[in-house]
């Protein structure tokens, strides 16, 4: 109970943390609309971020706005990695509007990720995934250096396996993203120590 009260944690976000588990186990997503997309990256994302920049000392003026940011960009982008370990669990992350524009009406998982136009509803993610990056880049800009070190690192290591992800491209099959140890132990210097 002391470092909750020492970094004023908020118990909303511990139980936001708790109800995106909620929404893991108790029904199938399935191509879920943005607006429950949304809600579920701030829950299993963007809540932890809101702990952790409490934690961090990012001024709050910013730090909500960056765990906002961060946490959704890093949500995106580990739904687009695991696209065919989502699928294996009976999981669709990919929302159905940009299924829809892709012309996919297949919601089965293990269907949809096979589907020739993947490529065109991945795209949609991957560009909201680097706006949300850019945005959290700016307001890290802004912040006390030593404060936003965790962060940058992170978003860092996250920012490449997007990247990466988009070269390979989402057609099946995928093979699984890794960033090189040499690239995070590089990230780790130039963003930990400096």
């Amino acid at each position: 109970m002391a470092p909750i009260a020492r970094f004023g944690l908020a118990l909303e976000d511990f139980n936001a943390v708790i109800d995106g588990m909620v929404m893991d186990t108790e029904a199938e997503i399935r191509a879920p609309d943005w607006a429950t997309l949304d809600l579920y990256c701030d829950r299993v994302a963007s809540a932890v971020g809101r702990l952790s920049v409490r934690i961090f000392s990012v001024p709050e003026e910013q730090g909500r706005p960056l765990a906002h940011h961060l946490g959704r960009a890093l949500q995106l982008t580990n739904i687009l990695r695991d696209l065919d370990e989502d699928a294996g669990l009976g999981r669709l992350y990919l929302p159905r509007e940009a299924l829809a524009a892709a012309g996919i009406a297949e919601t089965d998982p293990a269907r949809a990720v096979l589907h020739p136009n993947i490529v065109a509803a991945c795209t949609e993610l991957v560009q909201r995934a680097r706006s949300h990056f850019a945005e959290a880049g700016r307001i890290m800009d802004a912040c006390p250096r030593a404060t936003v070190r965790s962060p940058r690192l992170m978003a860092a290591v996250y920012r490449r396996i997007l990247d990466d992800l988009a070269a390979q491209g989402f057609a099946a099959p995928r093979k699984r993203v890794r960033v090189a140890k040499a690239r995070v132990l590089w990230a780790i210097l130039r963003h930990g120590l400096f």
